[in-house]
This record gives structure tokens, sequence and C-alpha cells, in this order.
């Protein structure tokens, strides 16, 4: 979380102080906020809480996305599983996949001239 008194400062403090502040960035996981002109213009962050953040946006975007499946599949919005797969391969020009036989292997196929 971002501390308004100790993470925002000039960029030309971040410039001379480089090193104290990745020290800080390091042992707090806060980012920085350089200014220019007493604005806000840039975030650093160390890597580490970066790859975090990122690890963490990719689990709420799953989760976002399991939600809408569930909401999809509570109102009715579905389609069985042997419709999709013919409508994927017709829209994508791919051949229709060999069936299985009940035993579990593939179909025997007819041999011509054996």
């Amino acid at each position: 979380m971002l501390d308004i008194a100790k993470d925002i400062h000039s960029l030309s403090d971040f410039k001379r102080n480089t090193s104290e502040f990745l020290d800080q960035m390091r042992s707090t996981g806060h980012p920085v906020v350089p200014t220019i002109n007493g604005k806000a213009e840039i975030v650093v962050q160390d890597a580490v809480s970066y790859q975090r953040l990122l690890y963490r946006m990719d689990e709420l975007e799953a989760l976002e996305g399991i939600k809408r499946g569930r909401a999809d599949v509570e109102a009715g919005r579905v389609t069985p599983l042997r419709k999709f797969e013919k409508e994927f391969r017709t829209k994508r020009g791919l051949p229709s996949r060999a069936r299985r036989c009940r035993e579990g292997g593939r179909k025997p196929h007819l041999r011509l001239g054996a």
C-alpha cells in the first residue's frame, strides 16, 4: 500500500538517493512515486513486489472468469460440447474428429484393396 508521507518524492530526490529508495522499496514492498513539478508522473516498484502484483491480478482475472461462467450456467447460457466442437471445427476449417468406439479405441478404418 502506498504511504503518501513516505513514498512520494521529487524526481531530483529520487535520482540523488536511488540506492536508499531501492532499499526502502525492498524492505516495505511499497512503490515510490517520483514527482515532477509537484505532480506524480511515474511509479517505481521493486521487481519482487511487481511480480507479486501481476500474479495477484492473474488470480483475480481467473476468479472473475469463473464467476462469469457460473452466472452463464445458472442463466442457461450453455452449449453442449458436441455442438460447440462441431461449430468450432467448421468455423476454422478443421476436419471432424474421429469418434471412438465404446471399448475406448478408434473406430476401425475400412481398408481398400486389402
